[in-house]
């Protein structure tokens, strides 16, 4: 049973997140070389150093996750604590939280820091999974079957825009709507809460007006109307204008690993949110289609993994964590491509940060292991399944033969 346990394996999907993982890290030294001197005074390997460190950690963390059967998650003694735990985080960041980037989103450790934001990503997905497979039989009963598990995404975002970190919150609804989309329940129901989103917004929109809309915020979008206005271009056009000029200058084949001009102070944050135009600037047309190619296959994967999958709850893991992946990449590649609004999202598995790359290996090694048992289900437990019936018949018939004789 081991042997076929390790066969089941997806390892196609494990070589992809580690190639993509490892090609992540080459470019955030080349990309942060320059950064890591002129604007913190570190080494120049600092930013590599210590995200070498995360993958090392995140191997472990996602080895962990690929090895512990998925069920064991749909337990309350695991879900109730992760539940209240991620709460808490968001509650105390308001207390002993970093402040960075006009957000309290950071609990400070030394030269590190941890967003519990990210975690709280990857808990929807799990918690939402759980609670909605587990109400499969009465999951068109609003009061009932709907309604109760949304209560804990309403505080989670309510805590996240609190930082704020109205990006993030977003990021988490829309994860959350392709979970509640896959569940199963009606139409009806999803425009119902479709409603109830609205009229739960509309107060919102008109009390924090002025803290969502601020001049920050509104910059961006006015930068994504058009960067290149007289008065913009040299305010809140600049990163993208910069990015631009990134991403055009690659051409087909690269200006070459570490030859990127823009990183030199011109691209606020070359190995964070703008690492891809890093990319393009120094491995061109080939670079970008690696990495597109490579988040497209994880995605297209994890909804495979999804639509094959006979167990409620691993079927909505799968749409859950490759719809995350997939929202976050387009996110983040849009912003730098002026598709949509800058937002500060980093791109999956290649910007630099520990939190991300954490909450991203325990996603993919939940994913491979879902994958695995919708693969030993469909080589193994179906051939048994076969095996048993034809023995039974077998046995059925040699005693009616006996029988006769």
């Amino acid at each position: 049973m081991f042997k076929k346990i390790i066969k089941s394996y997806d390892y196609s999907l494990i070589l992809v997140v580690l190639l993509l993982s490892v090609f992540g890290l080459v470019m955030i030294y080349s990309a942060s070389m320059v950064t890591a001197i002129q604007r913190y005074g570190y080494e120049s390997s600092f930013f590599y150093d210590k995200q070498k460190l995360h993958l090392i950690v995140a191997a472990f963390v996602f080895l962990f996750f690929a090895l512990m059967p998925y069920k064991i998650m749909l337990s309350n003694k695991i879900l109730i604590p992760m539940v209240f735990g991620s709460l808490g985080a968001l509650l105390l960041i308001k207390v002993f939280g970093h402040v960075a980037g006009n957000a309290q989103s950071w609990f400070k450790l030394g030269t590190s820091s941890i967003q519990p934001a990210e975690f709280v990503k990857i808990s929807m997905i799990i918690y939402l999974s759980a609670v909605y497979a587990k109400k499969q039989t009465y999951i068109n009963e609003f009061n009932k079957g709907v309604i109760p598990p949304l209560v804990y995404l309403i505080l989670a975002c309510f805590l996240i825009a609190w930082q704020p970190d109205y990006g993030t919150a977003a990021l988490i609804v829309m994860i959350a709507s392709t979970i509640i989309i896959a569940s199963g329940m009606n139409i009806k129901n999803m425009l119902k809460l479709a409603g109830l989103g609205t009229i739960l917004s509309i107060p919102l929109l008109i009390f924090l007006k002025d803290k969502i809309f601020s001049d920050v915020r509104m910059g961006r979008f006015i930068s994504f109307m058009d960067p290149f206005a007289e008065g913009v271009a040299n305010k809140e056009g600049y990163q993208i204008i910069n990015s631009y000029i990134a991403l055009g200058a690659g051409g087909v084949k690269g200006l070459g690993l570490g030859q990127s001009i823009q990183k030199l102070g011109y691209l606020p944050e070359p190995h964070t949110d703008f690492i891809m135009a890093v990319i393009a600037e120094e491995l061109g047309l080939f670079g970008v289609l690696f990495v597109l190619f490579s988040l497209g296959y994880i995605v297209l994967k994890g909804i495979y993994i999804g639509l094959k999958g006979k167990d409620p709850f691993g079927s909505l893991l799968a749409i859950g964590i490759s719809s995350m992946i997939g929202i976050q990449s387009f996110t983040n590649l849009g912003g730098l491509s002026g598709v949509i609004p800058l937002t500060g999202v980093p791109l999956p598995f290649v910007s630099y940060g520990g939190s991300s790359l954490l909450q991203l290996s325990i996603a993919m090694g939940i994913l491979v292991n879902v994958s695995m048992f919708v693969n030993y289900e469909r080589k193994y437990k179906n051939k048994d399944s076969v095996k048993q019936q034809a023995n039974q018949e077998n046995t059925v018939t040699g005693n009616a033969i006996q029988f006769r004789k």
